[in-house]
């Protein structure tokens, strides 16, 4: 697609560049710029895939916009507008609140349209939350990674309809596909993790934290009962130490220690899907999206997810996967058990069904091509928004020599 026949320059900004599905479409979209013939930056504190950034022909500039400190994102507001001024600057994306909260103020006085995207139904524990919360909702286009946040938006920001486009998250389908998943790659993996030869493997990939439900995994294999079926969760803990450690005590108590395995991280997450029986996810608190249960079906593999948010937009229930209440193991147990009892023939159907669902809806190249149309409906001024500030001040009330200072 291609956004204008002048050089329109994009810029996103996000926290950092490190693993994730937000950092992840930040990339997939800065290099779809490029090819679209525009100009491409991203600002961001850094990471290890800034390198990725360098590779798609975009640029990439540090600064502290991770910080939640306000001092430091009252000083983003004059780094970033020198940004905007200096690169001509047309659309600034935020994809993250506290860089929102700078970003959208940078763009004052300037020719920059403000765009954001919610990636999450974030927590709204008193006003000071909704306050900080509600940088991410006074984009003039408001892009939700599904219908659940879109609704969340709408509900607690009162958000008009017409301001929210629904773009759901997308995935490499050339990465991952069983095509592309060699019987080396499989067996490097199997070997590593030492998983017993013939076992059903359920697998949980998830970073280690209480919402994402491990313990409800954990439940629903000791009620399951089957000593040929072999656990696999993926993730690491990132500090929550007390929390893996409460992980590895329940697993001994329910006498599962030789059935269950905890990998701290995997590089391979498509010959991980393929050694998988069955794929689950246990979030006890609804996800915004959940690439989980896309990455298992693009993989053709059967997929049971907590029946909450994202995960409702993205499995055909009945069809290409489970969906169980959430932090209900009896109900987990019970879909694994149907899962595994498939014979080849409806795992087959239920592959080819599942794949055919990704492949029409949720591709990188689907998501970049309707954010790409955001960005041309943005420059062609097709919206105009009225935006109410709900912090204390805005930032024409800071003095000129204040934003000087801040740089």
């Amino acid at each position: 697609m291609t956004i204008s026949t002048s050089q329109p320059v994009i810029m996103q900004i996000i926290p950092a560049l490190g693993a994730g599905g937000a950092e992840q479409g930040c990339i997939d979209i800065a290099a779809e710029i490029v090819k679209a013939g525009a100009k491409a930056i991203v600002v961001s504190n850094g990471g290890y895939r800034v390198s990725e950034l360098a590779r798609a022909g975009a640029i990439h500039i540090d600064l502290p916009v991770h910080s939640k400190n306000p001092l430091v994102m009252w000083k983003n507001i004059a780094r970033l507008k020198k940004i905007i001024k200096r690169h001509k600057v047309g659309i600034v994306h935020a994809r993250s609140r506290a860089p929102a909260w700078s970003a959208w103020r940078a763009c004052k006085g300037t020719d920059a349209h403000f765009i954001t995207t919610c990636h999450a139904p974030y927590n709204i524990s008193g006003e000071a939350k909704r306050i900080y919360n509600g940088s991410i909702a006074q984009g003039e286009i408001i892009i939700a990674i599904s219908d659940f946040v879109a609704q969340y938006l709408q509900d607690n920001y009162n958000v008009e309809p017409e301001r929210i486009r629904t773009i759901h998250r997308g995935i490499p389908i050339e990465r991952f596909h069983p095509t592309a998943v060699t019987a080396e790659r499989m067996i490097d993996l199997a070997t590593q993790w030492r998983i017993p030869d013939g076992a059903n493997i359920i697998m949980m990939p998830g970073r280690i934290t209480r919402w994402k439900g491990h313990h409800i995994l954990i439940e629903a294999m000791a009620k399951l009962n089957r000593p040929d079926v072999f656990c696999v969760i993926i993730g690491s803990d990132q500090g929550r130490t007390e929390y893996r450690q409460e992980l590895d005590q329940y697993i001994e108590e329910q006498e599962l220690g030789t059935q269950i395995r905890i990998v701290d991280q995997c590089h391979d997450m498509p010959a991980a899907y393929m050694l998988s029986t069955v794929v689950v996810s246990a979030s006890t608190d609804p996800e915004g999206f959940g690439r989980i249960p896309v990455e298992a079906q693009a993989m053709g593999r059967p997929i049971i997810a907590s029946d909450h948010g994202g995960a409702r937009e993205t499995i055909l229930r009945g069809e290409t996967g489970w969906h169980v209440p959430p932090s209900d193991p009896d109900a987990l147990a019970h879909a694994m058990h149907e899962a595994l009892s498939l014979d080849p023939s409806q795992r087959a159907i239920l592959a080819t069904r599942s794949m055919a669902h990704v492949a029409a809806h949720f591709t990188k190249e689907i998501m970049a091509d309707k954010t790409l149309g955001v960005y041309a409906e943005v420059l062609k001024n097709s919206i105009t928004t009225k935006k109410s500030d709900p912090f204390l001040k805005s930032t024409e009330e800071i003095p000129q020599q204040q934003l000087d200072a801040a740089e």
